[in-house]
């Protein structure tokens, strides 16, 4: 008859015994023990790299995927030319863009970007967006950057979704708020060629009157922008666009930093 036990360890052998079968015969010291918690005490009287945020928030990369921007010539015309590659560039659907003419026409809506067009309406879902990037490097006019600023969250998701006027780089000097013609003698290249150093004398007087008027449309927003698809609830602006006015502007994110 076989023996069924033949390839089993034998009953002496117990459990913890080394690898050739044989039974250990050292018994369990006091610092076996101490050994097993090596790495919690090598860690114990490390300093510590707490994080004291958000009372003294972590500097981000120069490079870094935050809120996005739309950005303003040196005259403060508005770059976007409403082509919507950004939009269909996204992958998760997260953009909304609607291009109009400029209209330098009397009684026309205005000239808001020194192209044929500029984007009438320009929404971003950020319950969609995933900060890929991809909407920056399809523009062509570099018109939409990505900024340092990250703090988006917010108790209202309807606030989550930003409009133009929340985007739109705010004015700096020599800029002037749209609309109102290009500068004399310049065209379009000429804005993309940088040729263009601030507002002249001209368009400054063309805005001054036009405000003396009280021609509501400025800021870059037209009258159809109030029938424009959206939520009207995102337009009132959050905590978070509180604290992004305290954040570097235009010439300190990624329009001027990212080639």
């Amino acid at each position: 008859m076989a023996d069924d036990t033949a390839g089993r360890p034998g009953k002496d052998v117990q459990r913890g015994s080394s690898g050739d079968g044989r039974a250990s015969d050292r018994t369990p010291g006091l610092f076996d023990a101490v050994a097993g918690f090596g790495v919690s005490f090598s860690t114990m009287f490390r300093k510590v790299a707490t994080e004291e945020y958000p009372e003294k928030p972590r500097p981000t990369a120069p490079r870094f995927h935050g809120r996005h921007q739309l950005n303003r010539h040196p005259d403060g015309l508005e770059k976007c030319v409403g082509c919507e590659l950004c939009a269909w560039a996204c992958p998760a659907d997260a953009i909304l863009v609607e291009g109009a003419d400029n209209d330098d026409s009397p009684g026309g809506a205005g000239r808001f970007s020194p192209g044929e067009r500029y984007g009438r309406v320009y929404q971003i879902n950020y319950l969609r967006c995933i900060f890929c990037g991809l909407c920056i490097e399809a523009c062509p006019t570099r018109a939409l950057t990505m900024t340092n600023f990250y703090e988006l969250a917010d108790n209202d998701r309807s606030k989550l979704i930003f409009t133009k006027d929340q985007l739109l780089a705010p004015l700096q000097g020599g800029m002037l708020p749209p609309p109102f013609p290009m500068a004399d003698g310049m065209e379009e290249r000429d804005y993309y060629q940088g040729k263009v150093s601030g507002a002249t004398t001209a368009q400054e007087a063309y805005v001054d009157a036009r405000d003396s008027a009280g021609d509501p449309d400025d800021g870059g927003a037209s009258d159809g922008d109030a029938e424009a698809p959206g939520n009207v609830g995102a337009r009132v602006p959050g905590q978070h666009d509180v604290g992004h006015t305290l954040h570097p502007t235009a010439a300190e994110t990624r329009e001027g930093a990212n080639p």
